[in-house]
């Protein structure tokens, strides 16, 4: 059985956009390309609702690739459950006020059991020094916290 995995829009962001002249922006779309390439068929794919109002926003044309990048991924989405604990996460300032969109892709993960949340936001959700308390506080809710990590450190297979 393959590890399940939710492809949060930045994934998706890198994927369709143009290439970047910034140094480390083209770097994460490479190793992103690479992992979409590579790496995805050894997982089963998810996203969700707030992935789908993310994906579909801005340019129509980029919006659109990233939309066909989603196509036969299963959509998830935004429970009860899952609303709950992206409360939780937010009250409890395991994520700011403002990432309450970061609180929804998280909380769909844990809820649904998903093994790993596949992110390039590093500034709330892939963030070392936010993980302990995330992880508390999902478990605190009865949820086992999915591993949040970047293309780049899920390269490799077992």
């Amino acid at each position: 059985m393959r590890p399940k995995l939710y492809v949060e829009t930045s994934i998706v962001g890198y994927l369709a956009s143009r290439p970047s002249r910034d140094v480390l922006t083209a770097s994460h779309q490479k190793l992103t390309e690479k992992w979409w390439k590579n790496r995805r068929s050894d997982f089963e794919l998810f996203c969700s609702e707030p992935v789908m109002v993310e994906a579909a926003t801005g340019d129509e044309k980029e919006a659109a690739k990233r939309l066909s990048l989603l196509d036969g991924l299963t959509v998830l989405e935004l429970s009860t459950n899952a609303l709950a604990l992206a409360e939780k996460l937010l009250k409890r300032k395991a994520l700011p006020a403002r990432a309450e969109i970061d609180a929804y892709h998280l909380a769909i993960a844990a809820v649904n059991k998903l093994n790993y949340l596949l992110t390039w936001n590093c500034r709330h959700l892939a963030n070392a020094s936010m993980q302990k308390i995330i992880e508390r506080v999902c478990k605190k809710a009865g949820y086992d916290c999915p591993v949040i990590c970047t293309p780049e450190q899920l390269t490799e297979g077992p």
